[in-house]
Order: structure tokens, then C-alpha cells, then sequence
């Protein structure tokens, strides 16, 4: 009995073997394939051996070269999608994007308008613009005066002598020079001015010995100018010139003195001893 169970023992080991063999190999037809457990990075970065070790041995690059090409690989079969394995990189998801202009509201009304800010500082003066377009032709004006040349002028005498009394007399001419367009009034003795402008004036007497002689150049009724001789053993010529800027119908006579003092002009019937002239030098209207 003991050699028959050794025999059974003997030959039915293989066969059991064999069986455990079969089953190995079914199971590993559908197995997950083998995966590294590390990358190849991590496996260099657990390496024990150091750098320096590396480049001393040079047979441990060729080891560990041999070691990546022998790690197993299953290859697919036809029809069947390779099995993903995982990737150092990271992944990236998309995420969806929202139009933010569908969820904008109605524009809302105008708020009130702020107050004014303070004024800011003066800037610099900016460069001069170009110039303007040519503005339309104007009306044509009004038809000036003609030029014209303006003149005046006098030259009176007189030959009577003339003494002062209690009050002011205008001395009065009674021989006619010049009077261009009867400018100066023979009866009043006074010249009345047509024509603005500046005029030149001069007066020229005879004193009387012991006595003094006194008069004023007036310019309406107001003394301009004075000539004035005291009383002396002879009798001279005495002389007195002026410029006056006259306006339209201004007046311009000669004045003698009330009589305070002897007060006389000398003259005879026969020869004129006083004269009294003026002419314009320059008209208002020429500028």
C-alpha cells in the first residue's frame, strides 16, 4: 500500500505542476501589463550611487542602461486600445468660458452732474495759428474832401496916438495891409479865427518920452502876452511876437491898459507907427 501511494505520489506531481502552470499562464493572458513603479526620473533620483560614483564606474551607466531596455512591455493585440499609463506632466482641464455680456443690465439713467473742480494753473502761451482766410471785400466808404490848402493872414496900422483913460480900450487900427477874406474886423479890431490851427502874432509901437506905454495880446479875454516900456527922455521902437493854437471863432485884439499912470502909444497923421499882423503856419485839419 505504502508503494502504491508512492507511485501515485510519484506520477501525479508533474501532473499537478502542470495544471498549476496552465492556470499561471491564463491568468497572466489577462493580467494588468507590468508599469514601473516609479518613473524614470524617480528612479534616478532614488539611485543610491552618487554622481561621483557614476562617472568613477563606468560600468554602472552600463548596468543601469541594460536595466531600462529589459524592463518588459506587453504589446497589444489587434483591436485592442493600449492601456493609458500615468504622466509626469500635469494635466490641464479646460473650463468652460461665460459670456459676461449676457448677464450685463439696462444701462441705468444719468447721475447729476458734479461741481466744478478749481481751476487749474495758467499754461504757457502756444505757438502763433496760421493765418485766417481773406474775408470778403467792404463797402465802399463815403466820398472824402477834396485837399484842400487853408490860409489866413492880416497886417493892420494905425497912425493916430492913443492915451489911456480910466478903464481898459481896445486899440483900434485904421489902415488896412493885408486882410485875406476879411478875416480880421477893421470896426473891433480883433481877428476872428475861420480856420483851426496854430497862428503866428507879432506887435510893433512907438513909445512916448516921459511916458510909459502898457498893452496885452489877448486871446479872447485873457492876456497872453505883455509889452511894456518905461517912461524915458526919448521915445524908442518896442516890439512883442507870439504863436497861439486858435479854435473856430476864437478871438485875438490888442489891449491898453487903464490909465493908473501916464498910459500912451505914440503916433502922427503922416506915418504909421503901429502895426498889429498874423498869419496861420499850419491848419488843424492837416494833422
Amino acid at each position: 500500500m505504502s508503494q502504491m501511494t508512492q507511485v501515485s505520489v510519484g506520477h501525479g506531481m508533474p501532473l499537478l505542476v502542470l495544471c498549476i502552470g496552465l492556470l499561471m499562464l491564463m491568468c497572466a493572458r489577462w493580467a494588468e501589463p507590468f508599469r514601473a513603479p516609479y518613473p524614470e526620473e524617480e528612479l534616478d533620483r532614488h539611485d543610491s550611487r552618487k554622481d561621483t560614483d557614476y562617472h568613477r564606474d563606468p560600468s554602472y551607466k552600463e548596468s543601469r542602461d541594460s536595466r531600462r531596455t529589459e524592463e518588459c512591455r506587453r504589446c497589444c493585440d489587434p483591436g485592442e486600445e493600449p492601456l493609458q499609463y500615468g504622466s509626469p506632466y500635469p494635466q490641464y482641464q479646460v473650463v468652460p468660458q461665460i459670456n459676461i455680456t449676457i448677464l450685463k443690465g439696462e444701462k441705468g439713467e444719468n447721475g447729476q452732474r458734479g461741481s466744478y473742480g478749481k481751476a487749474g494753473k495758467m499754461g504757457q502761451m502756444g505757438p502763433r495759428g496760421p493765418l485766417g482766410l481773406k474775408g470778403a471785400k467792404g463797402n465802399v466808404g463815403p466820398q472824402g474832401n477834396a485837399c484842400k490848402s487853408y490860409f489866413a493872414a492880416f497886417s493892420v496900422g494905425r497912425k493916430k496916438a492913443l492915451h489911456s483913460n480910466d478903464y481898459y480900450q481896445t486899440l483900434v487900427f485904421d489902415t488896412e495891409l493885408v486882410n485875406l477874406y476879411g478875416h480880421f474886423n477893421m470896426f473891433t479890431g480883433k481877428f476872428f479865427c475861420y480856420v483851426p490851427g496854430i497862428y503866428f502874432f507879432s506887435l510893433n509901437v512907438h513909445t512916448w518920452n516921459q511916458k510909459e506905454t502898457y498893452l496885452h495880446v489877448m486871446k479872447n479875454e485873457k492876456e497872453t502876452a505883455i509889452l511894456y516900456a518905461q517912461p524915458s527922455d526919448r521915445s524908442i521902437m518896442q516890439s512883442q511876437s507870439l504863436m497861439l493854437e486858435l479854435e473856430g471863432d476864437d478871438e485875438v485884439w490888442v489891449r491898453l491898459y487903464k490909465g493908473e499912470r501916464e498910459n500912451a502909444v505914440f503916433s502922427d497923421d503922416f506915418d504909421t507907427y503901429i502895426t498889429f499882423n498874423g498869419h496861420l503856419i499850419k491848419a488843424k485839419s492837416e494833422g
